[in-house]
């Protein structure tokens, strides 16, 4: 007889730990322990659950590298205990949180998945319960007694994505998050489909899990728009302590050819601000050089985000300005793809 998985659920808050109280019309926590009687399908599932949480959930929007840290240590915790976490948090931050674990958690061999729901567990209509089922089946999917998936991934309305490839686009539909740039590595019909060619390669078994919880929050992240003046730009490069800025620009990594908006960038950049170009588009990629509004920015060494997300970027920069990585070396290492997060 086959040993059963043992799966590990993390609550930080959201709507999917939330339950209606038909009498008031309010919505208010769940209790996890009472989780299997509400989802009596989980008792199908071959594994073993058992369930922690923050001591108080919050809501995504208050979510902050303090928290991710606490999620991390979660994790780091009960890591040799279980063979799969699943992650319950709210989806309006979620991607950000996702995409940070997937940098904190070196060498993962095992599978984290961040799910979520838009409407409460108990509601007539909800997404929580195929989400929740789903994302604990694919925690425990194994083969010759190995997780399939040993990566971060983020799992809603029957896709599981990489993590630090999605986005979310829809406050209203199931189908809130995308991963225009990567395409799925499970799909949930009929059947689980794995798409093995789209998950990361297999860790090797030498290299133990490293947990980082130093995440520097001297970033930030600044639109480009028709009419960015030069009082805006000036009080955003040189905000006190800044030490990495994403630069949202337009299509393939395109900015204004303004000398004034190349001077203040330049001044910056000297000065040993890492200026990181990603397309605020929401799918393609940073192609600098590719036309000539982006051919200076390329000459004055700005980081190439190719087609990575907003999200994965200002978390990237969060994790390696965290590690004291050198200033020289910066640019090197955020364009190399660290977990599968660019190209």
């Amino acid at each position: 007889m086959k040993e059963r998985n043992h799966i590990l659920l993390i609550y930080t808050g959201g709507t999917i730990g939330m339950v209606k109280d038909y009498k008031t019309g309010a919505l208010r926590a769940f209790n996890f322990d009472e989780l299997i009687k509400n989802i009596p399908e989980l008792n199908q599932l071959d594994c073993t659950l058992k369930s922690i949480s923050f001591e108080k959930p919050i809501d995504s929007s208050n979510m902050n590298p303090v928290y991710w840290a606490q999620i991390a240590s979660m994790i780091e915790e009960h890591y040799t205990s279980y063979d799969g976490f699943v992650v319950l948090h709210g989806s309006d931050t979620m991607s950000y949180t996702a995409s940070a674990l997937s940098f904190m958690l070196e060498n993962l061999a095992k599978p984290v998945i961040f799910t979520g729901s838009q409407l409460p567990i108990g509601d007539l209509r909800t997404d929580a319960k195929e989400n929740l089922i789903t994302s604990i089946q694919i925690a425990a999917l194994r083969e010759n007694g190995k997780p399939v998936v040993q990566e971060v991934g983020l799992y809603f309305e029957y896709k599981l994505y990489r993590a630090n490839r999605t986005t979310k686009i829809n406050a209203e539909h199931f189908e809130a998050f995308a991963s225009l740039n990567h395409p799925p590595l499970v799909e949930s019909g009929v059947h689980l489909n794995v798409h093995y060619a789209n998950l990361l390669p297999k860790v090797s078994k030498h290299k133990a899990l490293q947990v980082h919880k130093a995440m520097d929050d001297h970033v930030a992240i600044l639109k480009l728009f028709p009419g960015l003046n030069k009082e805006v730009l000036q009080s955003v490069l040189n905000i006190p302590g800044l030490k990495a800025l994403v630069l949202e620009t337009y299509g393939a990594g395109n900015a204004p050819m303004d000398a004034w908006f190349l001077e203040e960038l330049g001044i910056a950049i000297k000065k040993g601000l890492h200026v990181i170009n990603v397309t605020q588009c929401s799918g393609g990629s940073v192609s600098m050089g590719h036309y000539e509004t982006s051919e200076k920015l390329r000459e004055m060494q700005l980081v190439n985000g190719k087609d990575i997300t907003t999200e994965a970027a200002i978390t990237k920069a969060m994790y390696l300005l965290g590690t004291g990585v050198s200033g020289k070396l910066f640019k090197t290492i955020f364009e190399t793809s660290l977990r599968g997060e660019m190209l």
